[in-house]
């Protein structure tokens, strides 16, 4: 019911050739944050995640195995990394429709696929939210260590939108894609669980292109001792 609703409320929101230049209304951010909520419930349990998915309508099946399997292929790396405390600054994203231009244009320059391009933003920043380095000292929105940045970032800001898409289309072209994109999704994280996670998004959303605005505005959530802290969207 969630996820049907969310797709209404997406159709109506980028429908008419809008294709999400604006904001996203209060509804289709609420609703996605019901249904990332409901996904992070099942993907952190093995056996709920399984049990639910067999349950799961055949038309929505897809959607629900990939969620899931990503989700918990990204909560195998928090909880086997070694991690030490970092302070988390977020901030609004840019629009999705702006990014979604970005993405393209990157296609088209490098001939990597923007769906993958799309789910490299959606891991390592939520889109951009996510505005502090990580514990490795990457940075930006597509999250580059400043070495890697100087060798592929085309002389742009590793902040700047922008720039960060353009920057990681390069390096995953020199890595290998289109023709290897497990190979050069694992040059960028050497982590099998990543480069799953990353197929996973990417080819659900080129089966179906509107599911990138349910992943836009899933929001940032951080893992505690005490469970899950909300850091941005409705709530926080």
């Amino acid at each position: 019911m969630t996820t049907l609703s969310l797709r209404r409320s997406i159709k109506e929101w980028v429908g008419g050739g809008r294709s999400g230049t604006g904001r996203p209304p209060r509804a289709v951010v609420l609703q996605a944050l019901y249904q990332q909520r409901l996904y992070r419930t099942a993907a952190s349990d093995v056996q709920l995640g399984r049990r639910t998915v067999a349950l799961v309508p055949g038309s929505l099946a897809g959607e629900a195995r990939a969620n899931l399997g990503a989700g918990a292929d990204l909560f195998s790396l928090v909880r086997s990394s070694h991690r030490r405390r970092v302070p988390v600054r977020t901030q609004q994203p840019q629009r999705p429709g702006v990014l979604l231009r970005f993405y393209r244009r990157a296609q088209q320059r490098f001939g990597v696929s923007w769906a993958v391009l799309a789910a490299v933003n959606f891991i390592e920043s939520k889109f951009g939210r996510v505005r502090s380095a990580s514990p490795a000292g990457a940075q930006g929105p597509m999250q580059f260590i400043p070495s890697t940045w100087a060798a592929y970032g085309l002389g742009g800001d590793v902040h700047d939108p922008h720039d960060a898409i353009m920057g990681a289309a390069n390096y995953l072209h020199a890595s290998g894609a289109p023709r290897r994109y497990r190979r050069a999704l694992y040059s960028y994280n050497p982590a099998a669980a990543y480069v799953d996670a990353v197929m996973l998004y990417a080819r659900q959303m080129r089966r179906r292109p509107r599911d990138y605005f349910e992943y836009y505005n899933w929001q940032v959530f951080l893992i505690t001792p005490k469970g899950d802290r909300q850091l941005t969207g409705p709530g926080s």
